[in-house]
């Protein structure tokens, strides 16, 4: 869908969700990209539901101006790998290689951060496909699948059918919060919902995990600020 424009000073962009389940128009503003989203309760017109994002557009941009900038990622930039900062670098041979805090990226310099995504998403498929593994075992259960993702309102999912979803950028966090995200959606082959019983769950494969969520809670929306030119 096309995005509506407040015009202004910068101006903003707003993305119309129409939701049949909505009570009232609302204003969102994604701590992960700083993205607007107005949603339109049923019965609502889009000129009405816009009058209403106009009228908040001070409260917008305040939001908007409190989000993290963006960093395009190529040489010479600082770049978290399971928590630690490392310095993009050209480097030789064939593979990325991490090296006296450097993560050294070869071949065409125009290519760095396209080689380098793709290289994260690896690296992530192997930490939680192993954390996974070691997890389930634990429960006594059994996944169907694993895939990556860059999604942008959760950092895992499992559904009814034992798939598991992650979002590929949990290498950047610290390998402490990927191990607790793996423990929470293997809990769910489970435990279905997030109840007592579930966290009792999360708490008997994984240990305690209020420092991790905690971390998350604060952190989510620097992991997001990276751009890879997608």
């Amino acid at each position: 869908m096309q995005p509506h424009i407040i015009p202004g000073n910068p101006p903003i962009e707003v993305i119309l969700r129409h939701s049949t389940r909505a009570r009232r128009i609302s204003l969102r503003v994604s701590r992960l990209d700083g993205r607007v989203t107005l949603t339109l309760p049923k019965g609502v017109r889009e000129a009405e539901a816009l009058d209403f994002a106009r009228q908040k557009q001070d409260w917008l941009r305040h939001q908007i101006a409190r989000q993290p900038d963006q960093v395009q990622v190529g040489i010479g930039v600082e770049l978290p790998f399971e928590g630690r900062p490392l310095l993009v670098t050209h480097g030789a041979g064939r593979k990325v290689d991490i090296a006296q805090g450097e993560l050294r990226v070869p071949g065409s310099v125009d290519r760095t951060a396209a080689r380098l995504q793709g290289w994260l998403k690896e690296m992530a498929r192997d930490r939680l496909t192993a954390a996974s593994d070691r997890y389930a075992a634990r429960l006594g259960k059994s996944y169907s699948r694993i895939t990556m993702r860059d999604t942008r309102s959760r950092w895992g999912s499992c559904s009814s059918a034992g798939a598991l979803m992650y979002s590929w950028r949990l290498i950047l966090a610290p390998a402490t919060v990927l191990e607790y995200v793996a423990a929470h959606e293997v809990a769910h082959l489970k435990e279905m919902n997030h109840s007592s019983a579930f966290w009792g769950t999360v708490d008997d494969i994984h240990g305690p995990c209020m420092e991790q969520r905690k971390w998350l809670r604060d952190n989510s929306e620097f992991l997001h600020r990276y751009r890879f030119g997608d």
